[in-house]
């Protein structure tokens, strides 16, 4: 008896169980069957042990999860017990070298990519856990690709990206699949096939590290194009590990041809032949999701929660028919690693570089006068955003002395994007300030005039949500309007302006001033900006085209913590003011 695979994919255990029941017993005693299962991880960012390096804490939540790679191994063996090691697959969804102080001290402080430089204590773990393969992700390339290359090289597993290709040979860049064989006591392996992808933001938000080298084509016509060869490879089992989400949006502009952010629910249904699928990128949780695939079945996409927080499973069960292993069934799953402790082979092979991390983000900088923090920063102008923008127009401006630009005024942009970061009074350490900036930017100079400063405004200030002035207000209800996030709110230091939150978006900026004067169109500014916004990072109109006079490659946290360490002090008197406030029609919020 042929069970078709498309219509049983996606039924339940006792469905499928009650099809192979309908057969002949002479057909269910000859049928041969075979399970598996392939575990996952995705946006790993760093996190090893369930440590908060900024607090100097365990990390814990208000939802009690936990994090990092050692409390996953627990799991991952839990798993390989229960179903046989040689039954089990474990891939990830990339972003792997970025995220913790940890990540950042084997790429800057003690860089792997050094002469007779360390092992990267994400290689160490993820050996050891024993990974088949992981895609990368779009901040694996970070830290340039000298440091991608070395981490690479550390691995006991491919890194696999099939739409991150070599500009000048036009070929993948990394292997862009990999094949893993299962044997079983059916007589007949299985051939798993993995299929890498990336999402195309890399060209916006790494332009400065892959622009002429790398090219990120959209997912969809990369799969489109491997998946039938891995087919004729003998695939029996197609999965694919992709650094994209599922919303099928985008961060940026994608009327150029660059391809869709968040592409992996078009990928599946748009790519035939795909059983399923281990999302990342988006940070969401989705134990199990099953779309329409374009030939009439169903694919199975699960994403576990970042950090180290979850681990998904997909459990296959195949059926041999004419001498082909077919799917009968694929589901999806997620473990909690706040369920087990932490695995003691990690713990062991990481205590020194953990250690070692420890004391460094510990390190006593300067002093502060007075508590800073970001509780409010959000519909506020708050001290401790101010300190980003009073650095960034330091380092832009001296980075401009004695060129053609000099004259011309400095702005800066900041976003804040914890909002739970704390600089206390007292002794102000490295810890800190990286809390401060948890991401990995680096910073770049744009001209830009008057009106499109005012356009840049409008466009950050649409984070609100509108609110007649005769509404009962709740701070903690204005914000993140349509879902925008809170690193895509900048404030803009430098000059005085109002947002009037109870008008519609493009209408609310007001009272637009510099040094007391009316913005005019055509005055012309220098714009200190990460190089994520600068790309066009958040779609923010204007300053992606604009005119670089200027970057670098040293992270703003650095610029930071540089600034700090030379003052001793740390005073808002020397860089804090009030430069922007909410109003509804025209009366001020707070």
């Amino acid at each position: 008896m042929a069970v078709n695979r498309r219509t049983l994919l996606g039924a339940s255990a006792a469905g499928a169980a009650a099809a192979v029941a309908a057969a002949s017993p002479a057909e269910a005693k000859s049928t041969k069957r075979y399970s598996f299962t392939v575990m996952g991880t995705t946006d790993l960012h760093g996190n090893v042990f369930n440590w908060d390096y900024f607090g100097d804490k365990t990390y814990s939540d208000a939802a009690g999860n936990t994090r990092g790679l050692a409390r996953i191994s627990t799991l991952v063996e839990q798993v390989r017990e229960e179903k046989g090691r040689r039954n089990t697959i474990l891939i990830d969804a990339g972003d792997t070298i970025q995220g913790t102080p940890l990540a950042y001290y084997y790429a800057r402080v003690d860089p792997i990519a050094a002469d007779a430089g360390p092992v990267h204590p994400m290689a160490q773990s993820m050996n050891e856990l024993g990974y088949d393969a992981a895609a990368l992700g779009n901040h694996e390339f970070n830290y340039g690709l000298d440091t991608l290359r070395k981490f690479e090289s550390q691995l006991d597993f491919p890194l696999l990206g099939a739409n991150v290709i070599d500009t000048e040979t036009g070929r993948p860049a990394f292997p862009p699949y990999h094949m893993v064989r299962l044997r079983n006591r059916c007589g007949k392996d299985v051939k798993v096939a993995i299929l890498g992808l990336c999402t195309p933001g890399v060209t916006i938000w790494d332009k400065a590290i892959v622009e002429g080298v790398l090219e990120f084509p959209s997912l969809e016509s990369e799969a489109a194009y491997w998946v039938p060869k891995l087919k004729e490879q003998g695939a029996d089992v197609v999965i694919v590990s992709a650094h994209s989400g599922t919303s099928g949006t985008s961060a940026y502009d994608t009327s150029t041809g660059l391809g869709i952010e968040n592409a992996s629910k078009i990928v599946a249904e748009t790519v035939p032949g795909i059983d399923a699928i281990l999302v990342g990128h988006a940070h969401v949780e989705i134990p199990e999701t099953r779309v329409a695939g374009p030939d009439g079945g169903e694919v199975v996409l699960s994403e576990p929660l970042c950090y180290g927080q979850r681990l998904t499973l997909f459990d296959f069960d195949l059926v041999l028919e004419r001498g082909k292993w077919k799917v009968e069934r694929v589901g999806a799953s997620v473990l909690n690693s706040n369920t087990v402790e932490e695995d003691e082979r990690i713990v062991e092979i990481l205590s020194d570089e953990h250690n070692e991390v420890v004391a460094y983000v510990n390190q006593v900088v300067g002093q502060a006068v007075a508590d800073l923090d970001t509780a409010e920063a959000r519909f506020k102008d708050e001290p401790i955003i101010d300190l980003i923008t009073k650095v960034q127009e330091d380092v832009v401006t001296a980075a401009l002395a004695g060129t053609e630009h000099a004259d011309l005024p400095v702005v800066s942009q900041a976003s804040p994007f914890s909002r739970t970061s704390l600089i206390p009074a007292g002794d102000v350490k490295i810890k800190d300030l990286s809390g401060l900036y948890i991401y990995d930017n680096t910073l770049v100079a744009k001209l830009l005039t008057g009106a499109q400063i005012r356009d840049y405004l409008e466009y950050s200030a649409s984070y609100y949500v509108q609110t007649a002035a005769d509404v009962a207000l709740d701070p903690e209800k204005i914000t993140n309007a349509g879902g925008q996030p809170d690193y895509n709110y900048d404030y803009v230091s430098g000059f005085t302006y109002e947002i009037d939150i109870a008008k519609a978006v493009g209408s609310r900026v007001a009272n637009l001033r510099y040094a007391g004067a009316e913005v005019a169109d055509d005055a012309r500014f220098v714009l200190a900006v990460n190089n994520y916004r600068a790309n066009g990072g958040g779609n923010y109109p204007h300053v992606a085209a604009a005119e670089e006079l200027w970057s670098e490659s040293i992270e703003i946290r650095t610029r930071i913590i540089e600034w700090v360490t030379a003052k001793g002090a740390l005073d808002p008197a020397e860089f804090a003011s009030v430069d922007w406030f909410l109003t509804r029609e025209g009366t001020p919020v707070f």
